[in-house]
């Protein structure tokens, strides 16, 4: 593995992090003030990033994406990841792999509108009574008259109320597996509009302000064969394809929001002085910036590591799933160590400390709990000795 950058990645990295300083730092403290995404705004930011070069980046570049390797890629989402998240979500947008995953049909429908800027995706999962236990969910797909009939609910979807079309995954039957009797799970596409599909707003939550979430309830919604997604009853296949690339996309992100708050909490301790020197010199603050310094250098390896793992076809689960646990844990403490170092002014909103501090929950939740992680990587230990 060599650890050094190419010319083209040193070149993204500078790109991008240019972009993300004078693009969208800007803006950060209305949105964080105000929790709203000013559409004019996202509309503005979007069409700056696709001149940029940075819109899709995330895609491959035979469907007109950027081609990036998995490392790259990471590098990039590391950047964007500095900022608001509604701000680098929103503006930046880097549609779902999960269409890649579409008929040719599909894609000229969803996947290439969303490459272009034209369209976005968001993903429905979760539900009020499943959410780390996926194959709980309630919400039905019932084949009738060669349709799909779906009923339920879906709750905590991601930029439901700005997206075109939702990728939905519901229960679509059952089967026996040597772990009793288990859901089948089946992908649709549902345009925005579609009858018998309600999104409403959702809860207000305490991290990632103007990164909305939603309701969304589906009442006899009558779905057409070509809506489906993947196979019938194969949903997991295509979720599972997801769910790895989207955790160490979290991963990177919050190994730029870390970087950010090192930084402030670097600058701080080498400038403010208390008892006649500067408080970087006592090992009460110096001690810390180690710890941090350290945490976060080790939550990079394992996140670069797994990306270099998945360009080389060899990465798993439990590579994966330790680079997000590490990351989203080494954020919490990297952004709470860095506001004890600023004392109350870490709290304060002129700096961008107690917005990395709230935002650092939701990682260590989202796109599989700490806990999920930790089940993942511990079954990967003991499965090969029969436990």
């Amino acid at each position: 593995m060599d650890f050094g950058l190419s010319e083209e990645q040193r070149l993204i990295v500078e790109t991008t992090r240019s972009f993300v300083e004078n693009e969208l730092y800007p803006h950060e403290a209305e949105v964080e003030r105000t929790g709203v995404l000013r559409k004019e705004l996202a509309d503005e930011l979007k069409q700056k990033a696709i001149d940029a070069g940075l819109y899709a980046a995330n895609m491959p570049e035979e469907v007109g994406g950027a081609g990036l390797d998995t490392v790259t890629w990471l590098l990039y989402e590391k950047e964007l990841g500095r900022a608001n998240y509604a701000l680098h979500w929103s503006c930046v947008g880097r549609p779902s792999n999960i269409l890649l995953a579409g008929t040719d049909a599909q894609k000229e429908k969803y996947l290439f509108p969303c490459i272009r800027g034209e369209k976005s995706d968001c993903l429905a999962m979760t539900e009020p009574g499943a959410g780390s236990d996926l194959r709980g969910m309630k919400a039905t797909a019932v084949e009738s008259g060669g349709d799909w009939v779906v009923n339920g609910t879906k709750h905590f979807i991601s930029h439901a109320l700005e997206a075109d079309f939702v990728i939905l995954f519901v229960a679509s039957g059952e089967e026996d597996t040597p772990r009793g009797r288990k859901k089948k799970i089946t992908a649709f596409f549902v345009d925005k509009g579609h009858p018998g599909m309600t999104i409403r707003e959702g809860y207000r939550n305490v991290s990632h302000r103007g990164y909305t979430n939603a309701i969304i309830e589906f009442d006899d919604c009558r779905l057409p064969q070509d809506a489906i997604l993947g196979e019938v009853h194969k949903g997991f296949d295509v979720a599972n394809t997801w769910l790895g690339a989207t955790r160490l996309q979290v991963a990177a992100t919050c190994l730029g929001r870390a970087e950010r708050a090192l930084g402030h909490a670097i600058e701080y301790a080498a400038q403010r002085q208390q008892f006649g020197q500067q408080i970087g010199k006592f090992q009460g603050v110096s001690f810390k910036l180690a710890d941090m310094a350290t945490e976060l250098k080790a939550a990079n390896l394992l996140t670069f590591e797994a990306g270099w793992k998945f360009d080389h076809g060899t990465v798993t689960d439990q590579d994966m799933a330790m680079a997000k646990l590490k990351a989203t844990e080494m954020l919490a403490f990297v952004a709470d160590e860095a506001i004890q170092i600023h004392g109350g002014m870490g709290l304060m909103d002129d700096l961008p400390l107690e917005r990395i501090w709230r935002d650092a929950r939701v990682e260590r939740i989202w796109e599989g709990t700490s806990e999920i992680q930790r089940h993942i990587i511990s079954r990967a230990l003991l499965r090969p000795h029969g436990a």
